[in-house]
């Protein structure tokens, strides 16, 4: 049976992409995974069905009173939680020079506002139940720079350091982890993905169930893996 079997563990985003299959892995390993959606009802429901039946939960990433009424709905729901896997994220490109206000507030509020206050209403439950796993996804744009993303770098580099930030304040009950992963193609493409390619020594992209696989090992291992964040992008990350 898997470690992960009848673990209680929300994965926000996670109705398509990534975390949809993010979501297929761990309920194929057991756990009981609750499916966070904000706008994608019909995708998330495709998911949940695909899951066995998961139940979904609906929250506007970008307001704290729905983070906090989402996590308070999971106690209400399925009585804990054992693991958290922030997914949920927005990517646009813009020059730098073009950015506004509300074009850094869009990426922020929810690739690192958000994961901050659902790593908070996680932490103070699993630190009172003694334990739990928090794994965050980050990017190879938290790794090293794009010029026409500027905005969305810093929003995945500050999860990085937020991950490991979290780790320290969160340990030893609850470990705090990251995956960035590489060029992970769901049907788009364009020039840039295949410069990425290019240069990637793997010589092929990644697929969302390499970045399902390094969740999985995170959300297994012991609490003397924390702080770290695993680069699943073929190696790009090193040129």
């Amino acid at each position: 049976m898997s470690e992960l079997a009848g673990k209680v563990i929300l994965v926000t985003g996670a109705a398509k992409r990534i975390g949809r299959e993010i979501a297929l892995r761990l309920a194929a390993e057991g756990a009981r995974v609750a499916i966070h959606y904000s706008t994608s009802e019909a995708d998330a429901a495709r998911t949940a069905a695909d899951c066995g039946g998961a139940p979904l939960f609906r929250a506007n990433l970008e307001s704290v009173p729905e983070i906090e009424r989402m996590f308070a709905e999971i106690d209400e729901r399925l009585g804990r939680i054992d693991g958290l896997v922030n997914n949920a994220a927005r990517f646009t490109r813009f020059d730098p020079l073009n950015v506004t206000e509300a074009d850094w507030d869009s990426i922020h509020d929810v690739n690192l506002k958000a994961v901050f206050f659902c790593c908070q209403q996680a932490a103070r439950r699993m630190k009172a139940q003694g334990d739990g796993r928090i794994v965050n996804i980050s990017s190879l744009g938290g790794l090293r720079p794009w010029a026409e993303h500027a905005h969305y770098c810093a929003s995945k580099a500050g999860v990085i350091m937020l991950t490991r930030a979290l780790a320290k304040a969160f340990a030893p009950q609850v470990t705090v982890n990251s995956v960035a992963p590489g060029v992970i193609p769901f049907g788009e493409w364009n020039d840039a993905m295949t410069a990425m390619l290019n240069a990637t020594p793997a010589g092929r992209v990644g697929t969302g169930a390499e970045i399902a696989d390094a969740v999985v090992y995170f959300l297994r291992a012991s609490n003397f893996v924390t702080g770290q964040t695993m680069a699943v992008d073929g190696g790009l990350s090193q040129r």
